[in-house]
């Protein structure tokens, strides 16, 4: 950035002493430069813009860019933190004709690992969630994922937010489509063993809306 109003700034200096020399020199010989207008005429520009076709778009947002996990509900054996997702809002502005067959959307999460300051790691797959759908529409095709439970739950289901993980979920783009939105948002719970170093530790947690 720095080089470029660098390299801009002689342009505008040379460009404001040739227009100063140019006034100087009407200003000379203003007489031999003031010729009489003799007419004058107006053009109108228009222009048609048409309606868009197929327009509309389905897109996501996310109700906050950060969340806080807090301690509650640990034990002698693991220390545990809670907390939520922010409210994930899925909007679809599109006229059902307009959406292809047979097409579904999705939202999927997926965690990094935490880290500290001092550089301390806790694996992504010590993170899990409860998906819950807030307002899935009256039509009843939105639903939420699964539950993923975290790594020291153990189980099929104990594997984390290291993959991508299933938020919420329609078969049916067209059929929901009027509804116009659906909201969700998960219970995440973080379980670590109790010799986890403390210290202030961060993960990002990226959501991702495919069709």
């Amino acid at each position: 950035m720095t080089t470029r109003s660098t390299r801009i700034r002689p342009l505008l200096t040379r460009g404001t002493a040739g227009i100063a020399g140019g006034l100087l020199l009407l200003g000379v010989a203003g007489t031999a430069f003031a010729d009489e207008q003799q007419g004058a005429d107006d053009v109108d520009v228009n222009v048609q813009i048409a309606p868009l076709t197929g327009g509309g778009a389905l897109s996501m947002t996310v109700a906050s860019d950060s969340t806080a996990l807090t301690e509650n509900g640990s034990t002698g054996v693991v220390r545990q933190f809670t907390g939520t997702l922010p409210t994930v809002t899925v909007t679809d502005t599109r006229d059902a004709a307009d959406i292809p067959a047979g097409a579904g959307w999705y939202v999927l999460g997926t965690a990094s690992d935490f880290t500290s300051s001092t550089g301390d790691t806790i694996g992504a797959e010590n993170l899990g969630w409860a998906p819950n759908l807030i307002d899935g529409g009256d039509s009843g095709l939105v639903a939420e994922g699964d539950v993923v439970d975290t790594a020291l739950d153990g189980g099929p289901d104990g594997v984390g937010l290291v993959d991508q993980e299933l938020l919420a979920i329609t078969n049916d783009s067209a059929g929901v489509a009027e509804e116009g939105s659906w909201t969700a948002n998960a219970a995440l719970t973080l379980k670590t063993p109790t010799t986890v170093d403390a210290g202030d530790y961060s993960s990002t947690l990226t959501l991702s809306l495919f069709e």
